[in-house]
């Protein structure tokens, strides 16, 4: 069900259409791609079409595993900033990462189920927060790295 799908008056629904819309739409970024382009450099930055799938990774896990969760970076074996978390290793590949995306969007769907959006979660270090704050912080998170993917793709596939 995409987002112009779900009733108008269910706020809940609609924000889990525009997450998951996004979550899909930065994953097919890397469609076709061979491992080499997902992982070229096309910009002055570290960022590569892979690095930024596992930064979308990362920092769902953080707003959902760490946020609503309330377990530590560290406990989840987290990197501690944005920057790394674009970090590739040798052993990353489109579906190791792809995997590891699915598996926190999963795992993040069922730390919020059943909770109304005005829950306040405390697991964050910068404070307390609603989980519609986290939703919208996250959809906007993601909406702005699947433009970066976007442009990375188009470039990529210029060569």
């Amino acid at each position: 069900m995409g987002s112009f799908d779900v009733p108008l008056d269910d706020e809940r629904a609609q924000l889990d259409a525009f997450v998951e819309e996004c979550r899909s739409a930065v994953e097919a970024t890397l469609d076709s791609l061979t491992e080499e382009q997902a992982r070229r450099r096309l910009v002055p930055s570290a960022t590569t079409l892979l690095g930024l799938l596992k930064h979308v990774t990362w920092m769902q896990r953080v707003w959902f595993e760490e946020c609503v969760g309330g377990t530590s970076r560290q406990q989840l074996g987290l990197v501690r900033s944005p920057e790394e978390s674009f970090r590739l290793s040798d052993d990353d590949t489109i579906a190791s990462v792809t995997a590891a995306h699915r598996e926190a969007c999963a795992t993040a769907r069922t730390m919020i189920a059943g909770l109304p959006l005005d829950a306040v979660v405390t697991g964050h270090r910068s404070g307390p927060r609603t989980l519609r704050w986290v939703y919208l912080h996250v959809l906007r998170e993601l909406a702005h790295h699947c433009g970066h993917a976007d442009i990375l793709r188009e470039q990529a596939l210029a060569d």
